[in-house]
């Protein structure tokens, strides 16, 4: 019989799961095939757990709660009521400042991910891998040959800030890396 506490935590991805499915309800990816956006944070989780054999409960709710501040109406002291500071505080570490320039927000992420905790890091390398994935599988409507390799490249210089963190997961980058178109 598992203790209370023990479930509690079994039950916090289905909890941000079901969070994240509703702010992301009426998102898309922006692919030609109009994937719902939940599936995204649902393969960051998924590829934590099946490559990057991560068990931390925090980390995987984090994972799928990753986009919600940045890409939905919720705040960060709505996570916190919901999840607890911990998962708060990962989030924050992987959400843009949206009121920024596309191209600044690009260069903040390559300074900031060697400050990014080690829980942050395994969510952005998984991040990254299924964003690189996506862009070879069901690319952006209407993005140039040119615009997808700069994507490309830009992810790498993000990923090489933080090679180290899990190499099953490093592995599963530089896989998908080498689809660059």
């Amino acid at each position: 019989m598992s203790e209370p506490n023990q479930k509690e935590e079994q039950k916090l991805p289905f909890k941000a799961l079901t969070f994240a499915a509703y702010k992301h309800r009426h998102q898309q990816r922006k692919g030609v095939e109009a994937v719902p956006y939940i599936n995204h944070p649902i393969a960051v989780a998924n590829l934590l757990v099946d490559v990057g054999n991560v068990t931390d409960t925090a980390t995987i709710a984090a994972a799928i709660l990753h986009d919600t501040v940045e890409d939905t109406e919720t705040t960060l002291l709505e996570l916190e009521n919901e999840f607890g500071a911990t998962i708060a505080k990962l989030v924050a570490e992987l959400s843009d400042n949206k009121s920024l320039p596309s191209e600044k927000r690009k260069r903040l992420q390559i300074e900031h991910a060697p400050s990014l905790s080690p829980r942050a890091r395994l969510v952005k390398l998984a991040d990254k891998i299924c964003n690189l994935r996506d862009m070879i599988g069901d690319p952006p409507k209407g993005w140039s040959l040119k615009r997808k390799q700069e994507y490309f490249d830009w992810g790498k210089s993000v990923v090489d800030q933080i090679r180290g963190t899990n190499a099953a997961l490093e592995q599963a980058f530089d896989a998908a890396f080498s689809k660059r178109p």
